[in-house]
């Protein structure tokens, strides 16, 4: 069997002018991601990758290399390869072609050119590949037809949700419009049951009037606490001012009205069922006041300022995360960007060089007049070296996004655990303990919700205050020297009505520890002084 497959291996690579495999590998020889356009064992595909980068002569200009059987052309892209397998017949001309429009697609595709990012972005890489060749040869189509094929957009598809939603409108409009009209309906019959009611009141139609004729009713005060309204205690506190108004009436009968009878009753009581048809009283159930959670955004303005140079790099990123109550990383994300500012002309053409630091996590992304990372030096420059930067305005040179399941990577752990106590109460321990020690968190807020009307009682000294409905703790600075803490305190509630848990802080540094080692001017190579400030903020930070 597998000298069979060895001689259909052999087969495939004599055809020719035929593609035998698209791959991306690293430095290395490893592979990351590889499609066969030819029936070939991955055996054989993972030896042709092992062996390619032993192939490539050093300092070779060349992007090309050949072996007995095969012709790689490959392309380096930072810290990887991206190449072509072909027999020795094909045409290397449009393998370039071919190679150049791969690498292209896989620049759109993937926010940097790193191993994370190709594996967490390999399935629509497979499937622009096979957009691009099939069976070995290549399809007259360009990059945007690609993305066009991979996005799949269809316009019948978008017309058929905004007539949904459409609909839906509609549906809700005409909810609203019935039950409007239901509610009108049944006030107008509740006020009529009322006056029936009054109706049969001994003197109901005035005292002293004669017989086919009506006296005037004198003016009185209403008293404030009568309410015929309405029989339902929820009324607005507008309807309530409105009911403690004193009514006032200088006739026994009014004229103009609906309902003869009732405008009769209204004037032999003084006037105190003068109700207004046209503007309907709604009886609604009573809502509560919805909770208000505690404010946990912490401004960066809490930090110290840094006194800037002629040159000055501000570093700045943004954290979301989600903790499980139980232990484990929901979701992690952390965004950030570079920012250049130059102010003095002389030193606007130069180039910053990162410090040497594992970035292997980091999805890079540069401005799109600045160049590409080559090499393990991570250098930001501009492509054309005779441009200079702007002066007398920040410029977003890089940026950098890194996503995690590692628990690890939270820089502040927070620990919230409520202990029932069987009697409503619960006894609710916190903890914090800082692990990235490189940070420095400044007004460090906890905020735990807590049950409407509950008051806590803590244990030990700390800064706390009740907000809204929420139980907010507030440290001042955590950092290597204060890294962790606790409190407790005894409230009314059971263990769910504790959660979810937000967090806010503000810190001085980088949580991927980005830093700028040194910035040379190009001219000379001399290196300049510059100043930097690093700055971490959250977004969104919470235990579920």
């Amino acid at each position: 069997m597998v000298s069979c497959l060895v001689r259909a291996c052999e087969i495939q690579l004599t055809l020719p002018q035929v593609v035998l495999a698209a791959s991306i590998c690293t430095r290395s020889g490893k592979p990351l991601l590889s499609r066969q356009f030819r029936p070939m064992p991955r055996s054989r595909v993972d030896g042709l990758l092992a062996a390619f980068p032993k192939l490539i002569p050093v300092n070779s200009q060349h992007t090309t290399v050949e072996t007995n059987d095969v012709r790689f052309v490959y392309q380096p892209f930072e810290e990887l390869y991206v190449l072509l397998i072909t027999n020795k017949g094909s045409n290397i001309l449009q393998d370039i072609k071919t190679l150049s429009l791969l690498v292209r697609l896989i620049s759109s595709l993937t926010p940097a050119m790193s191993e994370p990012a190709i594996l967490h972005h390999a399935f629509d890489l497979l499937c622009g590949f096979d957009e691009i060749v099939s069976l070995g040869y290549k399809e007259n189509v360009s990059l945007s037809q690609v993305r066009n094929v991979l996005e799949g957009e269809s316009h019948e598809e978008k017309i058929q949700e905004i007539i949904a939603r459409n609909k839906e409108a509609e549906a809700k409009e005409e909810l609203k419009r019935r039950a409007k009209q239901l509610e009108m309906q049944r006030r107008e019959q509740q006020r009529l049951n009322q006056a029936s009611s009054r109706s049969s009141l001994p003197g109901g139609y005035g005292g002293g009037g004669g017989q086919g004729g009506y006296s005037s009713v004198p003016r009185y005060d209403q008293p404030p606490q009568q309410e015929y309204r309405t029989s339902s205690p929820a009324v607005s506190s507008q309807q309530q001012q409105q009911s403690q108004k004193p009514k006032f009436s200088g006739s026994g009968m009014k004229l103009g009205k609906k309902g003869k009878q009732l405008d009769l009753i209204n004037a032999a009581l003084g006037g105190e069922q003068d109700v207004e048809m046209d503007e309907p009283v709604y009886q609604q159930q009573y809502e509560p006041e919805p909770e208000v959670a505690a404010e946990t955004e912490v401004s960066a303005d809490v930090l110290e300022k840094v006194e800037q140079d002629s040159i000055h790099v501000t570093i700045k990123e943004q954290l979301s995360l989600t903790l499980l109550r139980d232990g484990g990383l929901e979701s992690f994300e952390l965004k950030g960007d570079l920012d250049l500012r130059i102010t003095d002309a002389a030193q606007s053409k130069i180039k910053l060089t990162l410090s040497p630091k594992d970035y292997s996590e980091l999805q890079f992304k540069q401005h799109p007049n600045v160049a590409k990372f080559t090499g393990s030096d991570k250098v930001i420059g501009l492509k054309d070296p005779s441009r200079s930067f702007p002066v007398g305005q920040g410029l977003g040179v890089l940026r950098w996004r890194m996503t995690s399941k590692d628990e690890s990577n939270v820089p502040l752990n927070v620990t919230v655990w409520p202990q029932p106590r069987g009697d409503g109460t619960s006894d609710v321990a916190v903890e914090y303990e800082l692990e990235a020690q490189h940070l420095t968190l400044k007004n460090v807020v906890i905020s735990i919700p807590v049950p409407s009307g509950s008051l806590p009682s803590v244990t030990g000294d700390a800064d706390w205050r009740l907000s809204g409905n929420s139980f907010v703790w507030t440290i001042d600075t955590i950092d290597s020297e204060n890294s962790n803490g606790s409190l407790e305190f005894r409230c009314q509630g059971e263990a769910d009505d504790f959660f979810p848990v937000s967090v806010g802080f503000a810190a001085s540094g980088s949580l991927a520890d980005v830093e700028v080692a040194k910035a040379v001017l190009i001219e000379n190579g001399e290196e300049q002084t510059f100043s930097q400030e690093r700055i971490l903020t959250v977004d969104k930070y919470e235990i579920v």
